[in-house]
Parts: structure tokens; sequence; C-alpha cells
């Protein structure tokens, strides 16, 4: 009998239907995928997928809840949504630099409104005012501030100065946000890592519209930048084998030849055609197959099948 692989996603047109394709190519009838469909969700029922592949559950609450179930019967959930429920951006920097990783300096602010149902006296422990001076100086302007658990772009503002962040923070009403170093770099990449294991280094640009990102080129060259990638292939496979993600991009800012890591939790990311190219495309829907197919070969119903981090494993040895 085949295993079966899903795929649950949103509004995705290119990724969700070609990998599908690609799986049912490379599948040989031993291994077929198809779209997740739900019609019914019943606490502990194993709805028969070996693999599911996760484009969408950040964004719907049920499909996250849909997701953790098919885990308890064992299907192999692409990434982790029991870590993904918990992970944050701000301690991932805090993991990151135990593990030598290079990063741009980063503090955590406190939200500019105060949560739903909380009083003054709910911050106790709290010293008013913060010691601004200290984090201005050591995090300097230019920077960027980002929520301290979002993705997606959304809401990052760069800042001018301290009057220029607090104007910015203003409209940030409940979210928590971190301040980071701007890094000007001569060089960045976004890599693609599927299962701890398969790297695909890309020439990216942040600062083009959103479907030009990709549209550059490596600007190291020679030698500086075989040891420039070897490198950051190396910090990918680190980083991904301490989070536990099987399938995320991790983005890198050159500067004075140091690759500085400054995002890493993007276990939705971008593999749309039209935005990152047919070369990137064809990599990422042929090695996402891959993984669909080895992980689908390992399925036992039943057996708990999840990949945790190196963080994780290590805290409960």
């Amino acid at each position: 009998m085949a295993k079966k692989v899903g795929i649950l996603f949103g509004m995705e047109d290119t990724f969700p239907w070609a990998f599908i394709d690609k799986v049912n190519e490379m599948g040989k009838g031993e291994v077929i995928a198809e779209p997740v469909m739900i019609d019914k969700l019943e606490q502990g029922a194993d709805y028969g997928y070996a693999v599911i592949i996760d484009r969408i559950s950040q964004d719907v609450p049920f499909y996250r809840a849909y997701l953790k179930n098919a885990a308890a019967s064992g299907t192999y959930v692409i990434n982790n949504p029991f870590w993904w429920s918990a992970d944050e951006k701000f301690f991932n920097n805090a993991l990151m630099l135990k593990l030598g990783i290079p990063l741009p300096k980063t503090v955590l602010l406190p939200s500019n409104d105060r949560p739903t149902n909380t009083t003054e006296t709910s911050f106790r422990n709290l010293k008013f005012p913060h010691d601004w001076d200290y984090i201005f100086n050591y995090i300097g302007f230019p920077a960027y501030m980002k929520p301290h658990d979002g993705g997606g772009w959304r809401n990052v503002y760069r800042v001018e100065d301290a009057e220029d962040m607090w104007t910015k923070l203003g409209e940030t009403e409940q979210l928590v946000m971190m301040l980071q170093e701007e890094i000007f770099f001569e060089d960045y990449y976004r890599v693609y890592c599927l299962g701890k294991k398969y790297v695909h280094i890309m020439p990216y640009e942040p600062r083009n519209e959103h479907h030009l990102r990709y549209a550059t080129t490596h600007k190291t060259e020679g030698k500086a930048r075989e040891k420039l990638l070897k490198v950051i292939h190396d910090y990918t496979i680190k980083m991904n084998e301490a989070l536990g993600y099987d399938f995320n991009t991790v983005e890198f800012a050159v500067k004075d030849g140091i690759p500085y890591a400054i995002d890493f939790c993007n276990p939705a990311p971008d593999a749309d055609r039209n935005s990152v190219g047919e070369e990137n495309f064809a990599w990422i829907v042929e090695h996402s197959a891959k993984l669909a197919i080895e992980k689908a070969k390992e399925y036992v119903p039943g057996k708990p099948n999840i990949s945790w981090g190196n963080f994780v494993k290590d805290s409960i040895k």
C-alpha cells in the first residue's frame, strides 16, 4: 500500500502543486502526494498521512491543532508544530550566540501598550525607565526594530535615531519588539536548508522589491567566496540542527568577510517560482520532494516520528 504525503497550504500557486507532482513522479507509486483535505478533526484520529508539509499553520490555529493531532499518530510533520509554537526570534538569537554564530547586537523592548487584562501592578519587576542610554549606545543608529516572534517582514522598521524609534514603537501596540544593530553589508545570502542536510545558498538583495530580491549575484569573488560559502554552509547546518527545523531559510549579511546571521526562523519560507526564480524553484521542489519521500519510507503508523533540535534533545538527556 502506498504511503501518503500531504501538503497544507494557503494562497500559494506554484510550489504546492509542483511539489505534489514531483513526489508522485519520484515516489513511483510507493509514495503518493496530495493536498491535505480536512472535513472533521476527531481527537486522536489517524487520517493516514505518513508525512505532512506545513506551509500555513502559522496563520491558522485550527491547522496547527490538526498537525499536532497528526503527530500524535506518527505523522512526520515538517516542520515540528510543537517547536514552531514555542519558537521565538529573540530566543533563537540567544541560542545562536551560545553556538558561536555571529549576530547583530540585539535587545528586547517592552511592548508599547500594556497587554490586555494587565495593569500597572502587573509590571512590578520591570524597571522604569529602562536604561535607554545604554541600549542606544550598545545598538547604535540606524537600527532595525522587529517583532521578537514575527515573520514575513511584517512590522519591521528601520529607525534612524531615538526619536524615530519612539515614534515607530508607538505604532506597534502590544507587540514585543527587538531593537537590532544594522549590519552595513557588502554581500547578502538567503539559504534554503532541508532535512538539516540539504543546503542551497542564494545571493539575495533584501533592499530590492520583493520580486527582484533574488535577481542579484555574488559580490565576493575567488578564494574568499569559496571560503565564505563553506562557512555559510556549515553555519546553516549547525543552526538548523540546534533548532530542529527540516524546512527553513537562513539569511546572512556579510561584513568584512564575516557572515552575520540576520534571520533564521522561517519555517514556511518563500518558495514561489515568480519570486525565487527558476533555478532556485527547481532546487526547492526537487529536494523537498526527496526529503518527504525519505521520511515517508521511514514511517511506521503510531510510532512517534518528529524532529527535535539539539537544544531540546540535549536538555532532556
